[in-house]
């Protein structure tokens, strides 16, 4: 987890906090999405964090999909940006938030796959026709609103 937002968990314990990050839509040749089997939930999901103090949304997007895929974007096409109640999540070990996410496509993709932050299981692209079977309600949401 990020460092401002441990920082915030110290003064308020696990209750809700509103958190502003980034996700990032990774798509390759064949037109899949990457998704991330995340370690904290066991769910598949996209790319993406808590925006740390002083970056941009974009630079939030830089990091978070070099730290959790190893990848890099010449580009960043901005999406759209969500919030709202349904946005609410509740990690296993009791944090909650209420999420503010930008959501980008990430253009002109190079490099290799990796693990490098210990939030991963897997990293794995995979089809619109065959999502995996355990896809966080974040993920979801975004992929149905905007590619399918």
């Amino acid at each position: 987890m990020a460092g401002y937002v441990m920082e915030l968990r110290k003064l308020v314990g696990s209750r809700p906090l509103i958190l502003v990050g980034s996700t990032i839509v990774v798509m390759n040749d064949k037109k899949e999405i990457l998704f991330q089997h995340r370690s904290e939930t066991k769910e598949w999901g996209l790319p993406g964090g808590a925006m740390e103090i002083g970056e941009s949304l974009e630079e939030t997007a830089e990091r978070e999909l070099f730290e959790e895929t190893g990848l890099k974007a010449k580009n960043f096409k901005f999406i759209e940006i969500l919030s709202g109640k349904h946005l609410y999540f509740k990690y296993p070990h009791g944090d909650e938030i209420y999420n503010v996410i930008c959501v980008y496509l990430a253009e002109g993709i190079s490099g290799e796959l990796a693990m490098n932050d210990g939030e991963s299981l897997d990293l794995k692209y995979f089809s619109i026709n065959e999502l995996p079977s355990q896809i966080d309600e974040r993920a979801k949401l975004i992929i149905e609103k905007y590619f399918i």
